[in-house]
């Protein structure tokens, strides 16, 4: 028995139309799992083009999760839910964050939408014994002195992860966390393609390079197999050690 195969599961990757949250979703969908992907664009077809992100062979719904008017009106999969990965994220640069419209956007996108994207899919998981991955950031553990929305955020969603782990626990829904460190997407293009920057952030890394999509992939998916069958509640930091 293979426990990396997902064929017959079903997959909604919230965040999945680039970056880290697409290479999950396309993980998935090559070992057999019906995948669905939340993403901001009206259509699929927008993103064309877009580094990072690839569409193909995966169910696309527009959802900009920092509306919870917009959650609340998305498809509910009623029908069932194997994994849920929560893998939405924003920042905003140069002290946005510290301003009443940067903090207030980054909290509803980085953590509000987490609880509410949890609850609506609360039944459908635990109709089939699902799994839930938050995903957070080696922020959610150390201090982030330019962008205080996004590191308490990514704490909060660390927190949440325990939480909802031991309250839904015996519901049937297993929920972890996915904890990655620098990794090449277009959120992180303020340090990587600055060459200073990017040489300081490789020195801090022991592994001597960022992570890729294809790294929390691997992740994410021994965290959604049976192979993790009795991980619950914890956050698996994936990041070279970047933290140590």
């Amino acid at each position: 028995m293979d426990e990396l195969d997902f064929s017959g599961r079903r997959v909604l990757v919230v965040g999945g139309s680039s970056g880290i949250g697409n290479g999950i979703s396309h993980a998935f969908r090559e070992r057999g799992a019906e995948v669905h992907v939340w993403g901001t664009r009206a259509t699929a077809a927008d993103y064309a083009g877009v580094e990072g992100s690839d569409l193909s062979g995966l169910g696309y719904a527009q959802v900009d999760v920092g509306d919870r008017a917009q959650i609340a009106a998305a498809e509910s999969l009623a029908d069932g839910l194997d994994v849920l990965v929560l893998c939405q994220g924003t920042v905003v640069y140069r002290r946005g964050e510290f301003e009443p419209e940067g903090w207030d956007r980054v909290m509803a996108v980085n953590l509000d939408s987490l609880m509410a994207c949890a609850a609506k899919f609360k039944a459908p998981l635990a109709g089939r014994g699902g799994v839930m991955i938050i995903v957070s950031s080696v922020s959610g553990f150390t201090s982030n002195r330019g962008n205080p929305a996004y590191a308490a955020s990514k704490a909060g969603a660390v927190s949440l992860t325990k939480t909802l782990g031991e309250a839904w626990a015996r519901e049937g829904i297993r929920v972890v966390g996915l904890a990655p460190g620098l990794v090449d997407t277009k959120l992180t293009k303020v340090t990587t393609e600055h060459p200073e920057r990017r040489e300081g952030a490789l020195r801090a890394i022991p592994a001597g390079r960022m992570g890729t999509p294809k790294d929390m992939a691997g992740a994410a998916l021994f965290l959604a197999s049976p192979l993790a069958a009795y991980v619950v509640g914890q956050t698996l930091i994936v990041d070279g050690g970047l933290s140590l």
